[in-house]
């Protein structure tokens, strides 16, 4: 299954480390750092193969960052088009504090880039084919605020689905300017679209709102230890979060996104397609430093909460998560 374009404007590099405390001022020596592509349309495009999907990952990257993160993503069942850019990646970095059993996590706004570079990238998306792509994660500094906008109508001269993942000024304008099949916010991100302080209800109302203005069929909402909420035209469906340890948050909503994205191009409904989500993103939360979700995790994790729902749609899903191949990460 290679249906599936993610596309990742401002990945990184991504290192995690451990410190026996994090303390101001003093050098802190850390250990066993590991370096990991990221950037949240890298993670889809890792958890979908993880999975079992083989995704399109359309990136940019640019300088000797850029090099290591192209050394790293060599992964065989991730179908890549790269964009060279002119400024080097970023680089993100992770620290756990072993004494107090804190995550300290540093993500800087990452590289500029050019009017062309960002062409490259249109270009390439109008000349692949897919059914869903999936638009994720910050703009870089001097892409258009529409660029998402710009992928999704795109997407849309395909009969693609489009699912967006993303904050602030990027969010707002591709909700007004293009058609999504999903949007994914966070509680945190729904309160600065709507510019209100909301509980699991309230979010679930605004996100009722937001559908009715006709520009989006379905909307998820991520709430950490709260659950999640998808909410459709046909009304707002809440689901708690399963109990698991924690181990690092990083990765949990791009986890969410990839096997709800994964679900729906197995053509599986979007109810189902939510609750692969939650588990996914309950399994990275599970993992350390920056590693994601692990397959046998979130099948586990779906397969106990499903046991509570109609079987037929959850059994359909299984199968395909039980006969797919596991890709190698």
């Amino acid at each position: 299954m290679n249906e599936i374009l993610s596309i990742s404007l401002n990945p990184a590099v991504d290192i995690s480390s451990t410190a026996k405390a994090v303390k101001p001022t003093i050098k802190i020596r850390t250990s066993n750092q590991v370096h990991d592509p990221g950037g949240c349309g890298v993670n889809v495009a890792r958890v979908i193969a993880t999975l079992g999907g083989r995704p399109k990952l359309l990136y940019m990257a640019g300088g000797a960052t850029g090099a290591l993160l192209r050394q790293i993503l060599d992964f065989p069942s991730i179908e890549q088009h790269c964009v060279s850019a002119s400024a080097p990646t970023r680089i993100s970095y992770t620290v756990r504090d072993l004494e107090r059993e804190l995550e300290y996590r540093f993500i800087p706004e990452g590289p500029a880039i050019n009017p062309e570079e960002f062409q490259q990238v249109l270009d390439i998306v109008e000349q692949l084919d897919f059914k869903y792509v999936v638009a994720t994660g910050s703009l870089p500094k001097n892409a258009p605020p529409d660029a998402y906008a710009q992928i999704a109508n795109i997407a849309a001269r395909k009969d693609a689905r489009v699912i967006l993942d993303s904050s602030g000024r990027a969010l707002s304008e591709t909700l007004e300017q293009a058609n999504i099949f999903l949007v994914k916010p966070s509680l945190e991100e729904m309160e600065q679209l709507t510019g209100k302080s909301l509980d699991p209800e309230q979010a679930g109302e605004e996100a009722l709102k937001i559908i009715q203005h006709g520009n989006v069929e379905n909307i998820a909402v991520s709430m950490g230890g709260q659950g999640a909420l998808l909410a459709t035209a046909s009304g707002v469906h809440f689901a708690s979060a399963p109990t698991v340890k924690l181990g690092s948050a990083v990765g949990a909503g791009d986890s969410f996104v990839a096997a709800m994205t994964f679900a729906l191009a197995n053509d599986i409904a979007v109810e189902e397609a939510f609750h692969l989500g939650i588990a996914a993103g309950s399994a990275a939360v599970m993992t350390t430093g920056t590693q994601l979700c692990r397959r046998e995790d979130v099948i586990r994790l779906y397969r106990q909460e499903s046991m509570s729902r109609d079987r037929q749609e959850a059994n359909r899903l299984l199968s395909v998560l039980d006969t797919d191949q596991i890709s190698p990460l």
